[in-house]
């Protein structure tokens, strides 16, 4: 297996990861990535096989499992509870549950109220440069999950800080300073979400949270616990990567000059579904093996963890043609940004909605929106988005 070294914190790989993809894949299916210490797929095939392997999964091995720092104790008390963290038998009673209030019928109820907080959000648009990432692609994301879950929206920002400071701990330039920060986030959205979830219990409504309080299986509910690691999860992945997908979309019609017609009611889908494949706000998950496991030349012991980019995956030549052009008409018929398997994103068909109804809305009204200077990537990774996106329309 070949050995390649590249930093995750190289501001020109974090700037444009995709060369470095394409480096990767000439050694094979899988690599040995120094930087991280772990072995790494970087084709499609390789992802998609690993993303659905029950020998894998998220959880780490009983065995290699230890206490976590007293310093992260309100972070990893989240963490223990959290749905994406989880194997069965426990992930498929708490997913289950989810999924019970988190209806498609649900999802697809808010597609009125998504659209006029669009127009909403644009009316408010100023008439000099602005920076769209702030005043659109987080607002649309952010207020949307408030109101599907029943948070106050002017927590907004607070929510907001919280979320930035957890998932920073699955950054890789993840310091004691940014441990610090998602510990004391993670009490201060502990102890908000608590005292909603009181509020719920004697003031049900017809929000998501209360669905989740009512919502049992086989007899048994969500602990509180798991309410709160349930609704922080929901939260901080309800926006985080629909905010990077959109503003990457935007991104992307606008510096290819892409015609508008391509988020015409027949071709929407299509297109939202390649800006997914061509710039995904996630390029990285990472799995456990569960057992000694031989695949694409490679034999994984128990415990061994690998990395799947996502990002590589949805360029590989070998399912694309051209695939590092944006090519709106594509069939993506197998996009990874969301994942696949056991852990495919439960919010996905959420994020696809706000990003049809937001793209759409955008353009028909802001018909000569143009970029103002070069948008950059915030510098993080595996997370993949902008730091601002300004513009003019």
């Amino acid at each position: 297996m070949k050995k390649i070294s590249q930093s995750p914190v190289d501001p020109v790989f974090v700037q444009d990861p995709y060369p470095f993809y394409d480096h990767a894949r000439r050694f094979g299916d899988l690599f040995f990535w120094e930087d991280y210490n772990k072995v790494a797929a970087v084709s499609h095939r390789a992802v998609q096989t690993l993303l659905k392997d029950r020998r894998f999964g998220r959880e780490k091995p009983t065995e290699l499992q230890t206490p976590g720092p007293d310093h992260l104790a309100a972070w990893q008390a989240i963490e223990d509870h959290s749905l994406l963290e989880l194997e069965p038998p426990r992930h498929t009673r708490l997913r289950s549950l989810v999924i019970k209030a988190f209806t498609s019928r649900s999802i697809a109820a808010m597609t009125p109220d998504i659209e006029q907080l669009c127009r909403d959000l644009i009316h408010e648009f100023p008439d000099e440069p602005f920076d769209l990432l702030q005043t659109y692609c987080t607002q649309v994301p952010v207020i949307t999950i408030c109101r599907l879950l029943g948070v106050p929206e002017h927590m907004a920002p607070d929510l907001l800080q919280w979320s930035h400071d957890m998932v920073a701990m699955y950054q890789a330039n993840r310091t004691r300073q940014t441990e610090d920060r998602a510990a004391q986030a993670s009490a201060q959205f502990t102890e908000f979400l608590s005292n909603y979830i009181d509020l719920r219990r004697v003031e049900p409504g017809p929000d998501l949270i209360t669905k989740l309080i009512a919502a049992e299986e086989d007899g048994e509910k969500l602990s509180r616990d798991e309410l709160i690691a349930t609704c922080v999860l929901l939260l901080n992945a309800g926006h985080e990567a629909t905010v990077h997908a959109l503003g990457n979309g935007v991104k992307t019609l606008l510096q290819t000059e892409t015609r508008p017609d391509v988020l015409d009611e027949n071709r929407i889908d299509g297109t939202v579904e390649e800006i997914l494949r061509y710039d995904p706000p996630l390029h990285m998950f990472t799995r456990y093996a569960y057992e000694q496991v031989d695949l694409f030349g490679h034999s994984f012991k128990r415990g061994d963890e690998v990395a799947l980019l996502l990002g590589a995956a949805n360029r590989d030549p070998s399912v694309w043609a051209d695939p590092n052009q944006f090519l709106p008409s594509r069939d993506v018929v197998t996009n990874t940004s969301f994942g696949a398997g056991l852990h495919f994103c439960v919010g996905a068909p959420l994020a696809r909605l706000e990003m049809r109804i937001a793209l759409k809305a955008l353009f028909d009204h802001c018909p000569s929106l143009r970029l103002e200077g070069d948008p950059d990537y915030s510098n993080t990774y595996h997370f993949h988005g902008l730091t601002r996106l300004m513009v003019t329309t």
